[in-house]
């Protein structure tokens, strides 16, 4: 375990840890602010092996520390951009806009893709690493991460949006190319509930 890369702290399905709720954060301590460091260091570290993915966000219990942190990266085009927005105890306080259906992946599940029907708008309210109000409007791609990350929250996975739809899961290539991933393998890969 001593050598253990800050990538491996990022646990996947079946792992059923990723399916708890996150608690509330009372007060911005020493520990929660280590748990911010070590979300954005395994992030980083996963992105790095990972050719034709970026680590674009990461909630807490997805490192197994059930606190309700995201942390967002600034810059979803730019690799070499690797500061991270923070958002703690992030709450959407209005879904708005149509719903639309773009593919989805997630640290926490390996090289499966799914097309997710999410708003295309959102409104939410969360705290910063200081503990001051933020209050954020998303639209489009941005909006899309902020529903999954605050999911995760809840112990819900972009996988639960699509049980029994068989058409909406996907494979990522060692090309970096999506294509369909035939329903069988999702069923047996242990990413769906029970």
């Amino acid at each position: 375990m001593a050598n253990m890369s800050a990538k491996d702290q990022i646990i996947t399905l079946p792992n059923s840890r990723l399916r708890r709720k996150s608690k509330r954060i009372t007060a911005i301590s020493d520990e929660v602010k280590t748990v911010i460091e070590q979300m954005k260091v395994a992030t980083l570290d996963w992105e790095a092996t990972r050719e034709h993915e970026l680590g674009v966000a990461l909630a807490a219990i997805q490192i197994d520390k059930d606190y309700r942190i995201v942390i967002v990266r600034n810059d979803f085009d730019n690799k070499k951009d690797k500061r991270f927005a923070v958002f703690i105890n992030p709450e959407i306080v209005k879904l708005e806009g149509e719903v639309e259906e773009d593919y989805e992946g997630c640290l926490s599940i390996t090289d499966v893709y799914g097309k997710v029907p999410r708003h295309t708008k959102v409104r939410l309210k969360a705290l910063d690493e200081e503990g001051h109000e933020l209050r954020v409007r998303a639209e489009g791609f941005l909006a899309r991460v902020f529903q999954h990350e605050i999911d995760h929250t809840k112990g819900v996975m972009f996988v639960d949006h699509l049980a029994g739809k068989e058409d909406k899961f996907y494979k990522l290539t060692p090309e970096g190319k999506l294509e369909k991933l035939p329903y069988e393998q999702v069923q047996t890969a242990g990413i769906l509930r029970d």
